[in-house]
Order: C-alpha cells, then sequence, then structure tokens
C-alpha cells in the first residue's frame, strides 16, 4: 500500500447493531452515508499505562492496562435534508450504540460502534459555512471487539 490523501473517504450510519461483531456481521447491515463531512479526525485504540516500582531495583517497570477505542469529532456542513445527518441528530439524543462503517479512498473499511455524544451546530461568521460538530465515543462489545479493520 502507499499513502494517500483523505479525498473520497465516507463513513456512514446504521441505527443497527451487527448481530456479530466481525466483518460479515457489520457487512449485513443497511448504512446511510454521512454527506457533507469536512473532517473527520482520527480514531484507534489506546491503552492506559500501568506502572510497578519495585524497591529493589529502582527501576520503573511499565504495563498495558485497560483500552479505549477513542473518540470522533466529525465535522460537517451542517445539511438539514441530509439522511446520515439526520440520523446522527437522533442518536445524539438516544443512549443506544449506532454502527459505523469508515471507507477510505483505498477501499479499507473500518467498523464500529459508537455513542453519539454531541450534535453542536456552528454558525461562525459571515465568510463560513454553517456547519456541525459531531462527537463519537467509540465503545467495544460486550465481548471486547472494538474497530474491525478489512483491508481492501
Amino acid at each position: 500500500m502507499t499513502v494517500a490523501t483523505t479525498a473520497g473517504t465516507t463513513i456512514a450510519v446504521s441505527a443497527s447493531a451487527p448481530a456479530t461483531y466481525d466483518s460479515s456481521g457489520y457487512g449485513a447491515l443497511s448504512f446511510t452515508t454521512v454527506g457533507e463531512v469536512t473532517n473527520l479526525g482520527s480514531f484507534g485504540r489506546e491503552y492506559a499505562l500501568v506502572t510497578h516500582n519495585p524497591i529493589g531495583t529502582r527501576a520503573t517497570q511499565k504495563y498495558k492496562g485497560s483500552y479505549n477505542e477513542g473518540q470522533i469529532a466529525m465535522e460537517v456542513g451542517l445539511d438539514t435534508d441530509d439522511a446520515g445527518q439526520d440520523l446522527l441528530y437522533t442518536a445524539a439524543t438516544s443512549d443506544s450504540n449506532y454502527s459505523f462503517k469508515v471507507t477510505a479512498q483505498n477501499g479499507d473499511v473500518y467498523y464500529f460502534i459508537a455513542k453519539v455524544m454531541s450534535f453542536k451546530r456552528n454558525f461562525g461568521g459571515v465568510d463560513q459555512i454553517t456547519s456541525a460538530t459531531i462527537t463519537l465515543e467509540i465503545t467495544s462489545s460486550s465481548g471486547g471487539v472494538g474497530v474491525v479493520t478489512v483491508e481492501a
């Protein structure tokens, strides 16, 4: 694989949960593409640092503790007629997990479940497009499955 730009990357959402937390389970879902995305941000697993300091050696030993799948602060040009944005707006008032599918320019796909924590509108200045920032908190299934990656 070679590096690529983000151009052409899409994100889609589904109110349904997959039957299984793998590519087959997510692949069976019907997704709605979110329009007018201008910045998708970053996501990925991050581990908590656990340290141990035995007095006999004075050396700090480091271990991986719990992990967090991350957060996405997605930016969109606000389009109240966009079905994907409407679904995210509804999800922001729900306690349920929603399923997501990010498709990169090269065809790689990333599936995950997340809670939509906020949908904030930004009216800015006269020379600015009315936008919204949507915060997704990626979570893991009860079995510990987080982001599922399917490489093209």
